[in-house]
């Protein structure tokens, strides 16, 4: 039972432009056989197929696919936007990556597996419903959740989300619903410029969506203590059947994308507070997603910590460390409204 779903495939290179750009298919290269290599027999190779457009259309706009095959044609691949590029197999991929992710979701839920790691490109959490933006085309982690809706009924799903951007796309996806909470951890100030406290959903879903934006220079301490201080007790009391994490490795101190300064060893920690959340509401139904962390070494080492995380058997709980800076964000934020913590 601790074998882990997985989704690794070369097709997710084809998205790819000459020029240099920070999300490229060097992120995955040395990745995938360093992956394969170690943890080997340990793994369940999961083959993904591009999603069709019925569970896109679930969470984007006609309008919006149309918009990617008509930039994908022309000459300039940053004519959508200055930062995510189109080409004529980015949509492709991107659909391979979705595919992915409801592959392994399946997997999951016929208990197959109980953990799955969907190691795709490009990444997704920054896609809103109506437009891409920051490498993002398509939104996995809410085409995922909206998925598990359709086809197994689930209710309550729990989607948190570590990257060190904010995810936007995933937050305006969900925003006005009560059946699927959102959970960021993310740096303040920083793109996308969303994610504030006071972000807390509307109508029905208000108080589920949660943002816990931090200061430069947070680490190992003050994330541990951060969801280490509010996932199980949140958890606890919504019940998720599902859980998603958006990982993304861009919080790594090596990373330069960012000024937070997490340890190749923390995202080990991390998976270890999800997976025993998971064990405890939800049979262990756990998924995570890559988004990003663009520094293929570090990037490399971290998911590799992950990884080896997911497929251990369960030890002690994470110790949680006294955070003066980290209890200063909790002490006053607007999750207490809600939630007990």
């Amino acid at each position: 039972m601790n074998r882990l779903g997985i989704v690794l495939d070369d097709r997710y290179f084809n998205h790819q432009i000459e020029g240099p750009t920070p999300e490229n298919p060097g992120r995955l290269r040395s990745l995938y056989p360093a992956v394969k290599d170690t943890f080997g027999s340990r793994l369940q190779v999961v083959n993904p197929i591009e999603v069709p457009d019925k569970y896109i259309q679930q969470v984007h706009s006609n309008f919006y696919i149309n918009q990617i095959r008509e930039h994908a044609l022309n000459s300039n691949p940053f004519s959508y936007d200055k930062d995510t590029y189109l080409m004529d197999e980015s949509l492709a991929t991107a659909r391979l990556g979705c595919g992915g992710c409801l592959e392994l979701a399946d997997n999951i839920m016929a208990d197959e597996f109980k953990r799955g790691f969907a190691l795709i490109r490009p990444p997704g959490h920054h896609a809103e419903p109506g437009r891409g933006m920051g490498f993002c085309i398509l939104n996995h982690a809410a085409i995922t959740a909206k998925y598990l809706q359709q086809t197994y009924k689930i209710n309550r799903i729990l989607i948190v989300d570590f990257d060190v951007h904010h995810g936007n796309g995933t937050q305006e996806a969900f925003y006005e619903t009560d059946n699927v909470m959102f959970f960021s951890i993310h740096q303040a100030n920083l793109f996308p410029f969303s994610g504030t406290i006071d972000e807390v959903g509307a109508e029905k879903g208000l108080g589920y969506n949660i943002n816990m934006p931090v200061f430069s220079y947070f680490g190992d301490e003050e994330y541990t203590y951060l969801l280490g201080k509010t996932l199980h007790a949140i958890a606890e009391q919504f019940m998720p059947q599902f859980i998603i994490v958006s990982a993304g490795y861009d919080g790594h101190a090596d990373d330069s994308i960012s000024s937070t300064t997490l340890s190749t060893k923390w995202f080990n920690t991390a998976a270890t507070l999800f997976k025993q959340v998971a064990r405890d509401v939800c049979d262990d139904r756990l998924l995570f997603i890559l988004e990003g962390g663009y520094n293929p070494v570090s990037l490399q080492d971290s998911v590799m910590e992950t990884i080896d995380s997911l497929i251990t058997p369960d030890v002690g709980r994470v110790g949680i460390l006294h955070s003066e800076r980290a209890v200063s964000i909790l002490r006053e934020h607007p999750l207490n409204d809600y939630w007990v913590l």
